[in-house]
């Protein structure tokens, strides 16, 4: 098979699609030969990105949302399935980082980080379960995949970092037990945990890379692209192989 066609004939669903690792993972995965759904709450960055896969030769339904919402993550995965009647991957890319001092930290931003980085991602992979292991049965590849971004953070916590690795250590956690859960269905469940990454993350609030730099210093980050590579890897693996785990760090984060 070509490489550009091992997902021929499968449903990729991907979150936090109009920027950074959501946007990288979409293009790569169509380039693989899947048909996307991509979300996120910018819909013109959406459609953006829509034209950009068609213009190559894929399929992109664009759907915006706010996936905090439980009943608008139900209706993005009802859209999936009536769009193209199957969901074979889930890539949960949605993320905030809103790092800072404690003490002068709005609740808010923290109430906002755990609502999209964990409910979020918590919502969609509900709503998503019974069409994916139902897509098993009648994929061409006989698997199907959800693939959490998660983070070097959820590994460490941080001083200014506390809330962000929270949410990602849980992640983490809610990861590995549907991992054991669904693996006799042939779901697999993985991670992928970017170090320093080149994406708007940084710049959702000033100050939220002081808590990093404070560890390892400045470094080459890596690109969106870089992290894409890592869940195309995961999913167009055959059915005998389950990459549970991906840390990506640059080289010369020590």
């Amino acid at each position: 098979m070509n490489a550009l066609e091992k997902l021929e004939g499968t449903v990729a669903l991907v979150t936090g699609a109009s920027s950074g690792i959501g946007q990288a993972t979409a293009l790569r995965l169509s380039a693989e030969g899947a048909r996307v759904a991509i979300v996120a709450r910018r819909a013109d960055r959406l459609e953006q990105l829509a034209q950009k896969i068609r213009a190559a030769g894929g399929q992109a339904l664009v759907i915006a949302a706010n996936l905090s919402v439980s009943e608008e993550a139900e209706k993005v995965v009802d859209a999936v399935i009536a769009e193209y009647g199957r969901l074979d991957t889930l890539v949960n890319a949605a993320g905030v980082m809103l790092n800072g001092p404690s003490i002068e930290s709005p609740l808010e931003e923290w109430d906002q980080m755990v609502d999209i980085n964990l409910r979020g991602l918590m919502y969609l992979t509900k709503a998503a379960l019974p069409h994916i292991t139902e897509a098993v049965k009648t994929s061409p590849r006989k698997v199907a995949d959800v693939v959490n971004i998660s983070s070097v953070a959820g590994r460490f916590s941080a001083a200014q970092v506390s809330i962000y690795s929270a949410t990602k250590f849980a992640v983490n956690a809610a990861t590995e037990g549907w991992r054991q859960e669904f693996a006799k269905q042939s779901v697999r469940f993985s991670l992928v945990e970017p170090g320093a990454t080149a994406t708007e993350l940084f710049e959702q609030k000033p100050g939220s890379w002081e808590g990093f730099t404070a560890m390892f210093g400045e470094v080459e980050r890596l690109h969106a692209e870089d992290i894409a590579a890592a869940v195309a890897f995961i999913v167009t693996n055959p059915r005998r192989v389950a990459i549970n785990e991906i840390l990506v760090r640059p080289t010369d984060q020590a």
